[in-house]
């Protein structure tokens, strides 16, 4: 019983150091956004106005492992950028570093003495240097261009040793660069789709028209038919479902398996296929992503939608072929 006792008490007081840490970080995190100010927006038009060139990330230390988290979310979201080691950088590598591109160094203390032949470069070549640290009066604070100042808040680090509330604001802030040049871009998600082909990201960017059957696939019945008509498509097509168009080919109503059973009766072939069809069918356009299909039809609870373009079914997406893309 004591030990029980004991192991309680130790995990309860894990959940309060851990909760302890994550509010302290979402504190630094709040006044990190009250304090941004014109230099945020300074440092876009710098990007921005460079739109040849890359954005080159450097730091040491953990602030290079968050600096190569932000190259690759830059890369990703459509502003072309790459990570550079300042060690490396400082034995030959300084070469990838042209003069279209913009560098952003990242340093807690602006003083990492592995930066300094990178922000020599920068001065020497008129390379635009934004620089992201906790201290204006710090050599990169002074060397840089455009200054992105952290609070000067201790660690969450109990010890004030480990990076931690620091990596946290560091890594927040190169999303927020990434966000506002993906908001001034314009960047869509068609965009976006281009740079994540893979993956369940990838298939839920996906065009409903890349995924969708169409063509002589498709279950088509005209409104004056019977059912029995509407099965043997149904049959034929081996799709479990009928689409049904008036004579001018718009779309009019959807037949479901489960339409089938639930009017189920003697009489059923001989009835016209408007007697038992859905009036309503749900519908989605081509040019919609597939996570926007794969929404519709959680909300919905239905397996498939008739794809539509000016009133006319162009097609039929199901949940499988959802699955078989990958965006579900």
């Amino acid at each position: 019983m004591t030990s029980q006792i004991t192991t309680k008490a130790i995990h309860l007081k894990d959940m309060e150091v851990a909760r302890d840490t994550l509010q302290q970080e979402a504190r630094a995190l709040q006044q990190l956004a009250d304090q941004l100010g014109e230099s945020f927006s300074a440092a876009l038009d710098i990007i921005i106005a460079r739109a040849n060139g890359r954005v080159v990330i450097s730091g040491m230390g953990k602030s290079g492992h968050v600096g190569k988290k932000i190259a690759a979310t830059l890369a990703s979201t459509g502003t072309p950028s790459f990570f550079i080691h300042p060690a490396e950088a400082s034995h030959g590598d300084l070469g990838m570093v042209t003069d279209n591109d913009t560098v952003i160094a990242l340093s807690k203390s602006g003083e990492s003495v592995e930066l300094r032949d990178i922000i020599s470069y920068c001065k020497r070549f008129s390379i635009p240097l934004i620089g992201i640290t906790q201290k204006s009066d710090s050599s990169l604070g002074r060397q840089a261009d455009i200054a992105l100042l952290l609070p000067d808040l201790p660690e969450a680090c109990p010890n004030q040793q480990a990076p931690t509330t620091s990596t946290t604001l560091t890594m927040a802030l190169g999303d927020a660069l990434a966000v506002g040049l993906m908001k001034r871009r314009g960047f869509s998600a068609t965009d976006f789709r281009q740079f994540h082909p893979g993956g369940k990201l990838g298939g839920q960017l996906l065009a409903v028209r890349s995924v969708m059957i169409a063509g002589d696939d498709l279950p088509c019945v005209q409104s004056n038919q019977n059912v029995t008509s509407a099965m043997q498509i149904m049959s034929q097509k081996n799709l479990g479902c009928a689409i049904i168009i008036d004579e001018q080919g718009l779309l009019v109503g959807f037949v479901s398996d489960g339409d089938l059973r639930r009017h189920f009766s003697a009489d059923l072939g001989q009835r016209g296929v408007t007697e038992i069809m859905a009036t309503t069918p749900r519908t989605i356009a081509s040019d919609a992503l597939s996570a926007a299909a794969l929404a519709q039809m959680n909300s919905g609870n239905v397996t498939q939608l008739v794809v539509v373009e000016d009133h006319r079914p162009i097609g039929l997406i199901r949940l499988h072929d959802l699955l078989r893309a990958g965006a579900a």
